[in-house]
This record gives C-alpha cells, structure tokens and sequence, in this order.
C-alpha cells in the first residue's frame, strides 16, 4: 500500500508508461476518505485504472499540465475540497490568509475558479484530450448561478471551461461508467446517456431523458424572476427517483443535466470506505509542516451521506442530495480499528458523523420508491408524519467502537439535528450523548429567533430549540456534568430585517448568550438563499424576500449579535436609532447598550464614567434547577466560512 503518483518519477517507479488519468486538484494530496480526490482516484484504481494525481500544478502557464504526458483516456479535473473562491474569501470578499488545503496553510496555489483555469490549460497543452470536470466547484456551478464576488449570474463552469463532461454530486458510479465507455473507445463526445453527467450539445439533438424545462442564459442573467423560476425547477429535480433533464440554450450550444446517479447504497459505501487509503498527507509535504485539513478529520469516521434537512442556506440538495444513506456498522467499527492503529491516535475518535452526525436512513419509506416531495421539507417548519424517527442502530454503533481497545472517548462534533432528536419518543440517545459524547460543548444550529428568518431559512421554529436547550440542561444537571451548548448564528440572511437582528440581540441578552464569532449570510452557488439574495425572491414559494445587501446594514446586523462588545457600541445605537427601538439605549438591564458619552448611576445615587461602554462577562447560563450551562461563543454562518475547515467527501453542508 503507498500513496499513487505525485510526479512522473513516481509514475516511473511504478513501472508505468502512462496512466489512464490524470486527475487535476487545487488542494494538497491528502490520501484520506474525508478528501473527495482520494476516493475517486482508489475507486478507479480498485477497478483496474492507473491515475496520477497532479496537486497545485502551476496554473500560470500549460507546462506543469505537461507532468505526465497524454493520458491514456483523459484529465479529471477538480478545484478541490470547497469552491475555489470561497476558499480565498470570506463573506466580505477579502482575501484570505491561510489556506487548510495547502501545505503548510501558503496561500496562492491554486487559481481563482480553478476548474476553469485548469480546464483552459490542459487544453493548451493537449487539444481534444477529454476533460471531466468533478468535485464540489463544478457540481454547484454547473448551470448558470449567480456568483457572488462578481456580482452577476455566470454561465455554466463547463461552457467556460470548455471541458468535455462534467459530473456532479458523489462521482464514484458515474466515473465509473465513464471509464468504462472510454476504456471502450467511445469518443467522450457521444457520452451523453450516463446519469450524473452534464454535457454540450446542440440545441436540436436528441436528449437522451425526459427533459422538464428548457433556458435560455440570456434570460436567466438578464431576469432575475426567471432566474428565481429556473432555479425552483432545477432543486425539484434533483432525486435520482423522479427527477428529470434540465436544459439551458447558451447562443447556438445546449447544456443538458442528465437525472442524478442514485446513490450508493449500504454495501457500495463499506467498498468505498475499505479501500487502502494511507489516511495521511503525501510525505513531501511534511517540510512545510503538513497540510492543515487533515487534523480536522484523522481521527474522524464519515458513517452517512445526505441530508433530508433541508436548510436553504446549504448547498447539499445540489451535491449530496436529500436522500440518505450509510454505512453499515461492521465497515464503521473496521474503520474505527485502523484509527485506533495509527502511531499518533490517544484514544480519542473526534467525531462519527457527516452532513448531519444523527441521520441513519430515509427520512420515511416513501423516499425508496418515490424519491423526495418536492413541495415540503422533512423536518421545517413542522415534521411530515411520514418521518421515521430512530437513534437506536446509531447508538449501538457509538456503543461498539467506545468498546475497542484503546478507545477512551467518541465525541459527536458534526453537529446533532436538534429537531429531529426531539422527535425520538426514547431518551436513550439523548441521554447517552450527554452522558459521554459531549466534548464539553455540543454544537447546534438555531441560526436565528426570528420566525420570518427562519422561514426563510428552512429552519424549525425558534422554540424547538428552546425546548431542546431545557431538556440538555435538565439531564447536563441531572447526571451532574457541566457541559455548554454552541449555537451557530447568522446575520443579514435573506429575509432578516433590521429589527429581526434586534429580536435576535434581545433575545442573546435575555439568555445569557456573548458570541464570540458571528457570520455574516455568505451567498455561495447551489443554494436557494442565494438565489434570494440575488433576486428578493423565495425561488420554493415565489414570493418577495427582503435583502440586507447594504454593506453597512449588514454591519449594523451583525453589531447587534455582538452588542455587548464596546468596539461595537456605536454600531448597535445607529442600528436602534435608526429602528425606533431607544428604549433598548439606557442603563436599565434590559437595555443593549448604554448612551454615548453617558455616565452611569452608582448605588449611592452619584455616577461614573462609562464611556467606552465595558463588555459584559459571560454569565452561566442557569436552567430552572440552577444548572449551570453557559453558552459559550457562536461560532456561526455558513460553512465553510472566515476558516474553512476540512469536509468528509465532497460534503458542502453546515453541520447540523
């Protein structure tokens, strides 16, 4: 077992001439099951293919592309773990400094919307050799989307890029069948049936399926309604079950989306995950003290794929999909052995888990034969009475892997659906979690108080969660620990008006919570709230959103999430001021924030200075018992964020 080719002198030592691919990354070589390269390329190499992986290559001209020579059937090309833009900025589209998937965290190597750049270059360095562009980028960029740093709806990635196919959601299957058909010797223009693929074409040839709309891209850029209605269309075709073609004319070309790829069931998923992954970063790069990502999931097990969730915020409806599946027990213990062997594990597995730590399976049976509805949501705002609801098959599993040696502790750390786990008629995994899979902070997901926001979130009600916070800390006292509960928060999403972010502030203060993070709403391809952003409009429901687009309105928001902080003082007056709301500028407790240039009353009737206004210490969150449970800092919005952090497989989602 050892790491595939990371140059032609690795290739060579093989014994190889060429390989079959090529694949392309803008990410380090991470051999790990949590990095979508490494599963693709140890897929095709289990199938018999040789891959090279060329990571970084330098962009700024074809010569680095030139590594390997013409592969034998084609170049895979991704931009890596996360969309190449939102790894080089944060919401307020400044540059970052550090990079998780670089060696050493560098910045800089990889290009902005790199499965275009890279794209443009191999086809410099070898003309008609085919391209398949895969991997988060491409799949959430391959119709036309707005794009939030150039403020304008681009065209697909693949008509940009000039590639060949372009494969979206979990590639394994449908690079697969691509192999095959090229390993064949079919021309990679004529594959056009293989599902999970988006192609080229022209507008009058046959679409292989049943096609469920057709665009024009000069509508789409031009109408932000239209655009609102593609987008509605595009997310009720996404299950592998009832979804169809979808069409967009780009000036005499027509793109076509075939139906998703089902996913793969429980069987294929042990095979993925059994494979020989050296579950490190490539050995060149441990002069530069390694690759940042990795820590994040070594000691980290991907048990599910799929989220029935459905927050509009996330993109995984686009990628994943709403359909879950997962692993069975035996594969996870079998991962969780090899963890446990590794020279540097302290007995600590950091997380089971995936887009959602809680979710085993469908969320109702209907799903199997029928796919997802297409109208409603799982769990938002009330769950189906469909949904099936079952933490025991997860608990076992928990169970058996605390029971191998050298195992000390499994934490829980994806993030717990809040709702869902209310919905268990058993106490037995709450209370299990709580009692041992807490690493002294359990991370959840309210996102906001305001109803209106959380509508346009997709999110439950604000009490759902109040009434899971009481039930945490009842059995948090109950069994004597002191645990904290982090919840994610997020200004200026789409709908949150200025006096939503006051309701949100009033309601912080009224609990005792001081974030000590808070996110701006970061509009990123593939999500419905983006698509509000862009338009005003709910793209599900067709009605008019309100937008805080204004940079300094969304200060103003997110001032008020952090009121007590006396940097933000003036901030949060201008944003009271400014919504009629002075009755929260005083000395009284229920006030946010004190005059400006004011003094406050001592005890004796007398006054002190204070200005600036002196930040509130974090108080112990107490239940009606006394518990203590302090909420500690918030670290909220849309991940990945200001630090994007390393992903199980091509997963987009915000730990739920």
């Amino acid at each position: 077992m050892n790491f595939l080719p990371l140059s032609r002198a690795d290739m060579v030592a093989r014994g190889w001439d060429k390989p079959d691919f090529v694949y392309v990354t803008g990410d380090a070589y991470v051999d790990h099951p949590s990095f979508g390269v490494s599963i693709i390329s140890r897929v095709l190499e289990a199938a018999g293919y040789r891959v090279a992986i060329l990571s970084q290559p330098d962009y700024k001209s074809c010569d680095a592309f030139r590594e390997y020579g013409r592969p034998r059937l084609g170049f895979l090309v991704t931009s890596g773990n996360i969309d190449s833009m939102v790894a080089h900025y944060t919401a307020s589209k400044k540059r970052r400094s550090f990079d998780y998937y670089s060696p050493g965290g560098e910045m800089g190597k990889r290009p902005d919307r790199a499965v275009i750049v890279y794209s443009n270059r191999i086809r410099e360095a070898y003309g008609d050799v085919p391209i398949i562009l895969g991997g988060l980028e491409a799949s959430l960029r391959r119709f036309a989307h707005y794009d939030y740093w150039d403020n304008k709806v681009r065209r697909s990635v693949l008509v940009d890029s000039t590639a060949d196919i372009l494969t979206y959601g979990m590639g394994e299957n449908i690079l697969l069948r691509i192999a095959e058909l090229l390993s064949r010797g079919v021309p990679v223009k004529k594959i056009r049936d293989v599902r999970g693929t988006v192609y080229l074409c022209k507008p009058e040839d046959a679409v292989h399926y049943d096609v469920a709309a057709t665009f024009d891209y000069n509508e789409l850029k031009n109408d932000k309604r239209k655009y609102a209605e593609a987008f509605g269309v595009q997310y009720k075709n996404q299950d592998a079950i009832n979804g169809r073609a979808i069409c967009e004319l780009y000036d005499g070309k027509m793109l076509v989306q075939n139906p998703p790829m089902p996913p793969l069931e429980r069987s294929e998923l042990d095979r993925v995950y059994a494979l020989p992954y050296m579950r490190d970063y490539h050995p060149t790069y441990k002069e530069k003290g390694g690759v940042p990502g990795i820590e994040e999931v070594k000691f980290s097990i991907t048990h599910n794929r799929g989220c029935f969730g459905g927050c509009n915020f996330c993109a995984l409806a686009f990628h994943q999909g709403r359909t879950v599946r997962s692993r069975s027990e035996q594969s996870v213990i079998e991962e969780a052995r090899k963890i446990t062997a590794l020279p540097d594990f302290k007995g600590y597995i950091h997380d089971v888990g995936g887009p959602t730590a809680n979710f085993r399976y469908p969320a109702c049976d209907k799903q199997l034969t029928d796919g997802v509805c297409s109208s409603r949501k799982c769990l938002a705002p009330k769950p189906c009475p469909n949904l099936k609801v079952d933490h025991s098959e997860y608990q076992h599993l928990i169970e058996e892997i605390e029971a191998l040696p050298r195992v000390k502790k499994v934490f829980i750390r994806s993030g717990i659906r809040f709702d869902y786990l209310l919905e268990d008629k058993s106490d037995a995994f709450f209370r299990k979690l709580v009692r041992d899979n807490v690493s002294g902070q359990l991370k959840v997901a309210p996102e906001h108080c305001s109803s209106a926001v959380l509508a346009c979130m997709g999110k439950p009600n604000f009490g759902v969660y109040e009434k899971f916070r009481e039930k945490f800390f009842d059995i948090t006292h109950e069994m004597g620990k002191e645990q904290y509960l982090v919840p994610y928060l997020m200004s200026s999403h789409p709908g949150s008006t200025l006096n939503d972010a006051i309701e949100l502030a009033v309601c912080l203060k009224k609990n005792g919570y001081a974030p000590e993070q808070v996110q701006d709403y970061y509009p990123t391809p593939g999500t419905a709230s983006t698509v509000m952003y862009y338009t005003g409009i709910n793209p599900l429901t067709m009605k008019n959103v309100y937008v805080a687009t204004d940079y300094h309105e969304k200060q103003l928001q997110r001032a008020l999430l952090q009121y007590n902080r006396p940097q933000n003082a003036d901030l949060v007056r201008e944003a009271l001021t400014k919504a009629g709301r002075t009755d929260l500028i005083g000395h009284t407790p229920d006030c946010l924030v004190r005059p400006a240039n004011t003094y406050a009353p001592k005890k004796d009737g007398s006054k002190k200075p204070t200005a600036p206004q002196r930040g509130t210490k974090k108080a112990p969150q107490r239940d009606a018992k006394g518990a203590k449970g302090a909420t500690r800092g918030a670290k909220s919005g849309t991940r990945p964020a200001n630090k994007p952090t390393a992903k199980k497989s091509g997963q987009v989602k915000r730990k739920r």
